[in-house]
This record gives C-alpha cells, structure tokens and sequence, in this order.
C-alpha cells in the first residue's frame, strides 16, 4: 500500500511545490484545486508521466463544508487511506480595518481557517488508523500581524492555535505541527519595489526565499520528525529576528 498525502491548494505556488517534492519522495498525492484547473491537470499529468496512476487532482469549495467533507472522502478511499494531510490553500488579500466587511470576514476565515479544521476532522480516522501527520501552512505574521491585512493574520493565528490543540487531542496517533512561511512568493496583486526592498533589508540571510524552502520543511515533519508536535517551523531567512 503507498504513502498516500492530500495537500489543498496544489496547482500552485507553494502547494504544487509541496506537492512535487512529497511526490519525488515516493508519496501518492491527492492534488486538491479549487479555480486553478489547468495548471492542477497539468501537474497530475507531470507527477503521472514521472510515476504511473501515482497523483489524482479533485476540485472543492473549502468554503463549504460539504465540499470538505466530500474531498476528504476521496482523499482516504482513492488508494485506501492517507498518511499525511498539508493543509496549504489560503486567501490573502488586504483588508484595512475600518472597510473590513463581514464577506471578508467570512471568506478569509473559511479557507484559513475553518476548512483546515474540517479537513483534519473529516480525515481523522484515516490518520489516526495510519499513525499519519498533519501540516498546516501558516505565516511568520500570524504572531506580529501584517499591516492592512488584520482578518488575514488573524486567521493565521488561530491556525497556530489549532496546531497546538489538535496535537494534544490527536496524540499519540497523530502528530500536527505547523510550517510559517516568511517573504517566499511575493503576492500576485501590489507590492512595489520599494516595499519588497523594505521587507528583503529586515531578513537576515538577505534574499527571498523559494517554494521548496516551504516544502523540504513540510518533508521534514511529515517524514522525518517522529518525535516532534504541537511545534511551528519559521522559515522566514531569519526575517522574525527584526519585528
């Protein structure tokens, strides 16, 4: 029977690096997308070129519950159970506190949020039953707070605090840590240059960092780290050393 992981948001960015090196390490993956068709077929397609029947991409709404539940029912039964779970799709856009509205609200904690907690509990039998792991992909800003970005960071927030309370409930079967991104991808919509100068002056190592930073981290704790839960990794080039 192969090790068999889900990572949400897989088509890209961090996701598909996740996904790409659980894979090149002999993991079957179930490659969740929720708009980003192509570019999820196109990896399934790579990931099945590379390994035969060894990746199967499944659309769901995170925001919905029964979305949920039903992508977890073919993430445990498409090759007969699931080790590891890395709960990577998230929503990131601005929302300056006084224009913030209860939609944003709404959506932002539904997709960082909520469906991670669904997701873990829908697949709680198949974990625990596999002795498996969960990896949650958070943000160096769920602890300080990003400006302009309040609902955001305090979802990521809670996704720390849920790490911690799942891995005390869920042990000893099954392990739960977190990974905190630091400046990796830039967003898709604003930022100058004179800002990303800004951000790139406060980290110590100097430099951006890539997608497969993320991702060797999230190898790590799911392959390599029997003894480690409840923890969070910040991989953030030493940049939470200047907050």
């Amino acid at each position: 029977m192969p090790n068999v992981v889900l990572v949400t948001g897989a088509a890209r960015r961090i996701g598909a690096a996740c996904a790409r090196m659980l894979h090149a390490a002999g993991y079957n993956v179930v490659l969740h997308f929720k708009s980003s068709e192509s570019d999820a077929i196109a990896l399934c397609e790579a990931l099945n070129n590379l390994r035969y029947a060894s990746a199967v991409s499944v659309k769901a709404d995170l925001q919905r519950v029964s979305d949920v539940e039903r992508l977890a029912t073919v993430a445990a039964s498409t090759w007969g159970g699931l080790d590891a779970l890395v709960n990577s799709a998230s929503v990131f856009y601005p929302q300056p506190v006084g224009k913030v509205v209860e939609q944003d609200w709404e959506q932002v904690f539904a997709t960082n949020l909520k469906a991670p907690f669904f997701l873990s509990q829908a697949l709680l039998p198949t974990l625990r039953a596999r002795r498996g792991c969960i990896v949650n992909i958070a943000d160096i800003h769920a602890e300080t707070g990003l400006p302009g970005f309040p609902v955001y960071s305090i979802a990521k927030a809670g996704l720390l605090a849920m790490t911690r309370c799942l891995a005390k409930d869920l042990a000893p079967e099954v392990r739960v840590n977190a990974v905190s991104p630091g400046a990796i991808l830039w967003p898709e919509h604003g930022g100058s240059e004179a800002e990303r100068a800004a951000i790139l002056s406060k980290i110590a190592l100097g430099r951006q960092g890539e997608a497969d930073d993320i991702a060797k981290a999230v190898k790590f704790l799911i392959q390599d780290a029997g003894y480690i839960t409840g923890q969070t990794i910040n991989v953030d080039g030493g940049r939470s050393l200047y907050r």
